[in-house]
């Protein structure tokens, strides 16, 4: 469909809160997904970098993440129903601030529910990297950004620096 523009820091559209998805609008969700596939694409060439992109970031205000690792996958109207007490600290990054990173905690392992393109429900259990990836996308979605999450006031760095952080 189309490339869209990434909406980057400071944009206050980013800090809303976004609609959950009807069922009657799955045909307008496919456009979107299409858009964030492109719009991911693009990113990945000129950044070399990008797993997942939730819809708020192109400006598309509906409870959608589109994650491309090994196949896409589609997450509408994600929630966590567990996540666990142990943590993890990394540098976070984000496609709405590339030049960035941000130390954050995030749970080690959650599980999450969400319903698929064809409305079917799905339940995953994930952890480590991919536990992280899919927290800070829901984050998206609640108008939450990972520099909101910044550990400390010296939780957040130039991409450039990255060599230097603990």
């Amino acid at each position: 469909m189309a490339v869209r523009e990434i909406l980057l820091l400071g944009n206050p559209k980013l800090y809303e809160v976004c609609e959950p998805v009807q069922k009657d609008e799955l045909e307008s969700v496919r456009k979107v997904v299409q858009d964030l596939h492109d719009t991911m694409r693009d990113f990945r060439a000129r950044w070399n970098a990008g797993r997942a992109i939730a819809a708020p970031q192109s400006g598309a205000m509906k409870r959608v993440v589109y994650m491309e690792i090994d196949e896409p996958v589609v997450f509408i109207n994600p929630v966590f129903d567990e996540l666990s007490d142990e943590m993890m600290t990394l540098w976070d990054d984000c496609m709405s601030f590339p030049e960035l990173l941000v130390r954050v905690q995030r749970h080690r392992r959650c599980r999450i529910r969400f319903r698929d393109l064809n409305w079917e429900e799905q339940s995953w259990d994930l952890e480590d990297d991919l536990s992280e990836l899919l927290q800070h996308e829901v984050d998206h979605l609640d108008g939450i950004l990972a520099v909101n999450r910044a550990m400390d006031d010296r939780a957040i760095a130039l991409r450039s620096q990255r060599a230097l952080l603990e």
